[in-house]
């Protein structure tokens, strides 16, 4: 017997009321260090030992590959809490247990909260709230499950305590056997009551981001920068080629006087060549080998703005971070075209490689066996290297700007003091992890942006496509929590969940710091601004108050985000954006109601405003809602 399996079974040993009999392990409570094993060579002093044996199965029977998830030191810092409570599987059950929803965060932190997350080292408790699984179709298959209202902090061990339930007749449910009694001490909590408890360790800095910073630290310093904390550009431009130059008329494109079309040369750090379904080899660091270069398409877009003679002398440059499974040619898109004109941006645009157009066949082959979900989060970090470059491209003297293409007059268009990003949907999601890790940029819009798919997945209509495939290829209803659980273990690495921690507060090594600008759509029906919220109590963004008209909303949203002070405001922030759409539900399922909302923010002319005003060199949020809550023309 493996170890991993080993201490699964010593904990349902523990864990059995005496007198019954034990039932087969399982991986349930999730996260649990009893799916750890001592390492001392990582920072956490664990290591993940998921057994493949209790992992969940594809409908040919076989079992999701651990072997890149055990490679981390921990869990993931966004883990929802996954448990299984025989008379807890209900809504009348969740009422009278009176655990903590969306509905008010902060009785997760008050002393009778019959769920209570906590710190090991300090004893201080973590905001979370308590749901059902919306989806299961049968209370037998029901999960509980408890999400962090920002996420845990890397490194850190935490306890998990569920105590004083009730099943739906308002019956006590039985307690049973747990440990810990060192832990309750130090959090000051009694023993009496106490259902359930266990621990689990939050990966590392080093296990989350060790990989990407890696692979950009080794790019960069082949270009001879080396010092990327310091928003100085230094060495040499990556090796580019401009394919085509296309001068459009006002007839043809009354914001756009330019199209520029081009491929550069970046370094390559997965097998196949960097085509979709390569992977990351790994030294003898765990760090991953180098696989010579690859070619990356862009498109840049010079709006009329920056040619014309009457205007400021230089545009402003930005990449565009594009939508789910999309392209770069996402950058022609009106509302982009229109920041662009309105506000003096060059945006450039290369694939987000790994969940663009090109890689929707590997992440269809990946949803069959989820044993290959490496070859996706990897060539998303491979991904974010090839923004990196093109933004490195849109600033180096010898870059784009040195080209005739983006000149007017002999002299570039293009402001090479700094470089901007703003991205939507998908490019606010993956465009959070690119912000953490960017040496050229240090403020960011966020647009329509979440975090963590395992909470993403079913919030979104764009789910629905997704679970046709992935329901009958994974058909245990009772594993597809844990299913999307253990496959954001590999996540973490390509989107901003693993990266939320240093994306403004805490600067990762050899990084300069940001500031980003959430807009959010309420009741988005793709992006859930749940997990927006999220992100912002972690990165600790300020609210833009009055959040929403009153009454919008069934529950208080931006709870625990501190608001913003005065205007105009330096640091990062989360604005509301409303054009109408019914109220999002408060369960893990999407909003259907009215039109969506997704596209709102962006297409709103006074949201432009604020984002230009806050992608400057030294920008700042304004209020340019006079006070009120924010509206988007639908």
């Amino acid at each position: 017997m493996g170890r991993g399996l080993a201490a699964v079974a010593l904990l349902a040993a523990l864990t059995i009321p005496a007198g019954a009999q034990a039932k087969q392990p399982s991986m349930l409570p999730w996260p649990n260090d009893t799916l750890t094993k001592r390492d001392r060579k990582t920072d956490t002093g664990r290591r993940l030992d998921l057994p493949r044996s209790l992992m969940p199965r594809n409908k040919d029977g076989v079992p999701i590959d651990p072997t890149d998830m055990n490679r981390a030191d921990g869990f993931s810092p966004g883990s929802m809490i996954i448990v299984r409570v025989p008379g807890l599987d209900n809504e009348d059950a969740l009422r009278r247990s009176r655990l903590p929803s969306l509905r008010n965060l902060a009785a997760s932190l008050g002393r009778q909260s019959p769920v209570v997350v906590f710190n090991a080292r300090t004893g201080k408790r973590h905001p979370v709230w308590a749901e059902l699984d919306a989806n299961a179709t049968s209370d037998a298959n029901r999960m509980l499950i408890v999400r962090p209202a920002k996420n845990f902090t890397e490194g850190e061990r935490y306890v998990v305590v569920l105590r004083h339930l009730k099943d739906r007749n308002g019956k006590p449910i039985k307690r049973r056997a747990h440990g810990f009694g060192r832990s309750l001490r130090k959090a000051r909590l009694e023993r009496r009551g106490i259902y359930r408890v266990w621990s689990f360790t939050v990966a590392s800095e080093r296990s989350l981001a060790g990989r990407m910073l890696h692979i950009r630290d080794d790019a960069f310093r082949a270009l001879g920068d080396t010092n990327l904390r310091d928003l100085e550009v230094a060495g040499k431009a990556p090796a580019f080629t401009i394919n085509s130059v296309t001068d459009l008329s006002p007839a043809e494109d009354d914001r756009v006087a330019r199209r520029v079309d081009g491929t550069m040369t970046v370094p390559c750090y997965l097998t196949d060549a960097c085509a979709p379904g390569g992977h990351f080899t790994f030294n003898r660091r765990g760090l991953p080998k180098h696989h010579g270069t690859t070619t990356a398409t862009f498109t840049c877009r010079i709006p009329r703005s920056a040619l014309d003679p009457a205007a400021p002398p230089q545009a402003r440059p930005s990449l565009y971070g594009h939508g789910l499974l999309g392209s770069a040619g996402e950058v022609n898109a009106g509302n982009v075209r229109s920041m662009a004109n309105e506000h003096n941006f060059v945006f450039c645009a290369t694939a987000w490689a790994g969940f663009a157009s090109d890689d929707l066949g590997n992440i269809v082959a990946a949803i069959n066996d989820f044993s290959s979900f490496n070859t996706v989060a990897d060539r998303m970090q491979q991904g974010f290297l090839n923004q990196l470059l093109l933004g490195r491209l849109m600033i180096h003297p010898q870059g784009l700007a040195a080209n005739a293409a983006f000149q007017k007059n002999g002299r570039s268009v293009i402001d090479t003091r700094r470089l901007f990003f703003d991205g939507n949907s998908q490019g606010g999601i993956m465009g959070g992890g690119l912000t953490a890790v960017a040496p050229d940029f240090n403020r960011a819009v966020l647009g329509v942006p979440g975090m963590n798919y395992s909470t993403l997945l079913q919030r979104s209509v764009d789910f629905d496509t997704y679970a046709t495939l992935i329901y009958p290829a994974y058909p245990d209803e009772s594993k597809r929590q844990l299913m999307f659980a253990v496959i954001q273990l590999l996540w973490d690495r390509g989107e901003a969940n693993g990266y939320a921690q240093h994306i403004t507060t805490d600067a990762l090594p050899n990084t300069p710091k940001h500031a980003v600008l959430m807009h959010v759509a309420f009741g988005d029906h793709q992006v859930s601004d749940t997990t927006a919220e999220v992100e912002a109590r972690t990165i600790g963004a300020r609210a833009y108050r009055p959040v929403l008209d009153p009454g919008r909303s069934p529950w208080r949203r931006f709870q625990l985000i501190p608001p913003i002070g005065r205007f105009p405001f330096g640091g990062s922030a989360i604005v509301m954006w409303d054009s109408g759409p019914p109220a999002p539900p408060i369960t893990n399922t999407p909003n259907r109601g009215g039109e969506d909302p997704h596209s709102d923010p962006r297409s709103t002319p006074a949201a432009r405003v604020q984002k230009s005003e806050f992608l400057k060199v030294n920008g700042r949020v304004v209020d340019v809602c006079a006070g009120a809550s924010c509206h988007s023309a639908p």
